[in-house]
């Protein structure tokens, strides 16, 4: 399902802003955006997503703000400066030059004065960055509950349709084998043209024909597919992964169903079963 979460913590002069939405996909998919100086907390926010969602495309998105805190440091390096004062002094003196160096300009020899990044508080920032990402996802979650329950509603009245198809099915198919038996038994009176007809012979033939087209085993299967997916539903949970083999199994039902019809208007609602399936099977693949 899709879903969008917002999360703003402020400490002190340390601000952490989370967005994070979401699209549908059959596996977890995390991408996240934020400042390279909180890379080092790649692992632990995945792992930290993975406590409020199992399927979807994510998209996180981190700013982070922190006024108080100076990202580098000027470092002076004595050391360095003397090196180069000693030898300026010896050059003067070798060439008879006049030695002018001033402060100013021995500051800008290399290495003089280098930048150096300051250590980074890390457990204060997890400890801001966590709770904004908590918030977010609880935000995420709570809007996904949402949508879950009108997709869970839809879900169940297409369902009850489907037992509806399946109940007609059920109740249609003996008819087909006494409508076979009556044209069977006409067609060999017209072709006798008398009335004496082979009892024994004709039953085996409708018995053959009943066996190809008997659907008994696939409307039970079929019945107790949908209201385990009804039962499901209801229950909640992690279900999206059953949900999708219930289905599939559904499917192959609805097909063994419509390949042994012989009647138009069975192999109608077939279609329509086949139908409401493949809209169930879509719908699913947004349910985690």
């Amino acid at each position: 399902m899709t879903g969008f979460g917002r999360g703003e913590i402020s400490e002190g002069q340390r601000k952490i802003t989370v967005e994070m939405k979401a699209v549908n996909h059959r596996y977890l998919d995390v991408n996240i955006k934020m400042p390279k100086r909180l890379n080092f907390f790649d692992a632990s926010i995945r792992n930290l997503l993975k406590e409020y969602i199992q399927r979807g495309k994510v998209d996180l998105y981190i700013t982070y703000e922190d006024l108080s805190e100076q990202t580098v440091s000027v470092k002076y390096h004595p050391e360095v400066a003397a090196s180069y004062l000693a030898y300026l002094k010896e050059m003067a003196e070798s060439f008879s030059l006049e030695n002018d160096i001033r402060v100013s300009t021995l500051s800008r020899y290399p290495e003089v004065f280098s930048m150096e990044e300051q250590e980074i508080d890390e457990e204060g920032i997890w400890k801001v960055l966590e709770a904004a990402i908590r918030q977010a996802c609880e935000g995420f979650v709570e809007s996904r509950v949402k949508e879950g329950e009108n997709l869970k509603n839809d879900l169940v009245s297409k369902l009850d349709g489907m037992l509806t198809l399946v109940d007609y099915i059920e109740e249609n198919s003996p008819k087909i084998i006494e409508e076979y038996k009556e044209k069977l038994l006409a067609k060999v009176h017209d072709l006798l043209e008398d009335n004496h007809v082979d009892e024994n012979r004709l039953l085996m033939e409708v018995t053959i024909f009943a066996d190809k087209i008997c659907v008994d085993e696939e409307i039970v299967r079929l019945r107790s597919h949908i209201m385990m997916v009804r039962n499901t539903l209801i229950e909640g949970g992690s279900i999206g992964r059953k949900l999708d083999f219930i289905v599939q199994e559904m499917n192959r039902e609805a097909n063994t169903i419509l390949s042994k019809s012989t009647d138009l208007e069975i192999s109608n609602r077939g279609i329509e079963l086949k139908t409401e399936i493949e809209k169930v099977r879509e719908q699913i693949q947004n349910i985690e």
